[in-house]
């Protein structure tokens, strides 16, 4: 240690000084000594979000401890100035190919993200840092969360997502009923912290200069203030989604009667039936090898990754699904490419009905987070870490663009199968697509309604601020956004809570955008995108290996020959129904004829990657010791043995 805070003494001085140090030696030690310090944070994340009982970091003391260490390290000016020095210091021919400017300016915009004006103004940050934590994990990790089985009064633990799927599946309404109380008992447990926790964030991001915390937090990611988020992106999808979601609503009411509009009854409503007849097409253990196989077929590689996946839910396990990076990848100052180490969660409950599909679904996304960060090749670190500067929207854009797979007829005929290998039937696809269909616009007002309550949140007075008004606040933007209460209430989505997450929501939403976008583009290019070999090889190139070095925007438009808007997204709600019926039929009967190119029966699948499947602090099995049939059927007997379908 003492050494350590010598080195950084005598650089630091150095910098004082005016006096540059070699670029590729500062440039090799920042990048040491963030690599570190982010393994550090992210072990300790990991270790408290999954509850891990054998891990020496897995306490609220290690991760703030690590937290603190891990900004303080971001927000040290000294950092900034050695940059800026060698910046300056920069002269013609000295970096020929203009990479260590290219690694030096990436860093000084992350550095400048993380400064902070005054002493007050880190001691603030250090409190809600503590705060948050006692907030996610002592107060809504530690709640009982469930629902009363309204037919034997018992109390039924379930985790959010759990919730959600019993709204979607269960027959009854009283049940779901239960199942929405649950969900919505989140919110009084959590508010009065939460109000705490908004107060102090706005407190801090306005001593910075800023208009609130969600200025703050869209500036540092995005690269543009809040007024042009909603000014010139969420707004007038707001106007141009509105009359679509008023005749959706309309509609439903009409064909599954008023009850239908009450928020414990809108997903059963659109999918409980189909979700419930598709469900033998989605076998949860199946659900690797199928995310596996398709993304081998897009020809994704993950560049000789590891991947810790913790799929199954359980007790104390934080209620989102996630991927984080403890090993960024990049290319170090020899020129060795040092491969990512991805943290994988969700959280599956093998034996409930639709947990296949989410399951997969889920992987699919996170699994296209991971392949994202995977194929940065850059010399730094920096570039490839999912804090700002990196745009949500740009991180969000490429696990949305996969996971989009999962409602297309030609995916779905390839790939879901049920346990005999045979394909889903065209009947049930065109059932699911004229129940679901006239109604995806509901989708993305519900997506609109978290970043318009964050922006409402952070808006209000002060003295406004109270346990009551923010729950009154969610009701009241469901209701103008969603128009009226949905089946995830406002306060019970995690990312509000955590540092990391909160003012992110928008990201979804800007990268579904792009996703529409980006799918017309490819349809366009190539005619097909499912098991197209050229699909990966093109994300790689153009959205994949520059990391955050590029504005999100500006590689939208690079990939598809556009300026991001909504257009193709709108376009896509308004294609008749018909229309699509027609559309999709004929993708899946090209499809199932074809079949998957790789099959499921296949001895591996090259993704360059490891594999580890845990749970917990139990390790199931890995690709590198078991080999990928044999990993895939430890999982298999792991989950016959702790997750029995029930009678």
């Amino acid at each position: 240690m003492a050494a350590r805070g010598t080195g950084r003494a005598v650089a630091g001085a150095a910098a004082a000084a005016g006096v540059a140090q070699p670029p590729k030696a500062l440039i090799e030690r920042l990048n040491k000594r963030y690599d570190s310090l982010h393994r550090e944070f992210e072990d300790a994340f990991w270790a408290t979000k999954m509850g891990l009982k054998d891990s020496p970091v897995g306490t609220g003391e290690a991760l703030s401890k690590s937290k603190t260490a891990y900004e303080g390290f971001l927000a040290d000016p000294a950092n900034l100035k050695e940059v800026e020095t060698a910046l300056e210091a920069l002269v013609d021919g000295q970096d020929a190919q203009g990479e260590d400017q290219k690694i030096l300016s990436i860093m000084e915009k992350t550095f400048r993200c993380y400064q902070l004006p005054s002493k007050e103004a880190e001691d603030l940050r250090q409190r809600i840092t503590e705060e948050e934590f006692v907030l996610q994990n002592e107060i809504r990790g530690g709640m009982k969360l469930g629902y009363v089985d309204p037919k034997s009064g018992n109390f039924v633990k379930a985790s959010s997502v759990l919730l959600r799927t019993t709204m979607a599946t269960a027959e009854d309404e009283e049940t779901r009923k239960a199942a929405y109380d649950g969900a919505r008992s989140i919110g009084p447990t959590v508010a009065e912290k939460f109000v705490k926790v908004v107060k102090m964030r706005n407190k801090f991001a306005k001593s910075m200069g800023y208009v609130d915390f969600y200025d703050y937090k869209c500036t540092m990611a995005e690269g543009f203030s809040k007024a042009t988020l909603f000014g010139d992106f969420l707004g007038p999808l707001e106007e141009r989604s509105r009359p679509i979601m008023e005749d959706a609503r309309a509609r439903l009411a009409a064909e599954k009667g008023e009850a239908a509009l009450k928020p414990w009854n809108t997903s059963q409503a659109l999918a409980g039936d189909v979700t419930k007849k598709q469900d033998p097409y989605f076998p949860f253990e199946e659900a690797i090898s199928t995310w596996a196989r398709s993304f081998a077929a897009l020809g994704i590689k993950y560049r000789g990754a590891t991947m810790q996946l913790d799929l199954l839910d359980r007790e104390g396990k934080y209620s989102n699904g996630f991927c984080h990076w403890p090993q960024c990848a990049y290319v170090d100052t020899e020129g060795n490419f040092k491969p990512s180490q991805t943290n994988f969660t969700s959280l599956a409950t093998p034996s409930a009905v639709g947990s296949g599909n989410t399951a997969l679904t889920t992987l699919m996304h996170e699994g296209g987070h991971a392949a994202h960060f995977a194929n940065i090749v850059q010399g730094s670190p920096f570039f490839s870490q999912e804090r700002a500067p990196t745009s949500v929207a740009y991180a969000e854009n490429q696990s949305m663009f996969l996971d989009s797979l999962c409602g297309d007829a030609a995916w779905l005929a390839k790939y879901a199968r049920n346990s005999a290998g045979e394909p889903i039937p065209w009947e049930l696809l065109e059932e699911g697509i004229r129940a679901k269909s006239p109604y995806s616009v509901l989708a993305l007002r519900s997506m609109l309604s978290v970043p318009f309550f964050e922006k409402a949140l952070y808006e209000m007075p002060e003295a406004d601020l109270s346990a009551e008004s923010v729950q009154a606040l969610a009701d009241d933007v469901e209701r103008k956004i969603q128009g009226g209460l949905g089946p995830r209430p406002l306060l019970s989505v995690p990312h509000l809570l955590s540092d990391e997450a909160s003012c992110y929501y928008h990201g979804y939403v800007l990268a579904e955008m792009s996703v529409h976008q980006t799918r017309a583009h490819f349809l366009s290019k190539y005619g097909f995108i499912v098991d197209n070999a050229k699909i990966g090889p093109d994300l790689t190139e153009v959205y994949w290996q520059p990391g955050n070095g590029e504005a999100f925007l500006d590689l939208v438009e690079r990939l598809t020959g556009s300026a991001l808007s909504s257009d193709a997204w709108i376009a896509e709600l308004g294609v008749d129904l018909e229309e699509r019926v027609a559309r999709e039929k004929k993708e899946y009967e090209a499809a199932v004829g074809a079949g998957p190119a790789i099959p499921a029966d296949a001895d591996s699948v090259d993704l360059e990657m490891r594999m580890v499947l845990v749970h917990g602090d139990t390790v199931i099995s890995s690709s590198e010791e078991d080999g990928w049939k044999g990993a895939q059927a430890k999982f298999k007997k792991f989950i016959a043995e702790n997750f029995p379908v029930k009678a």
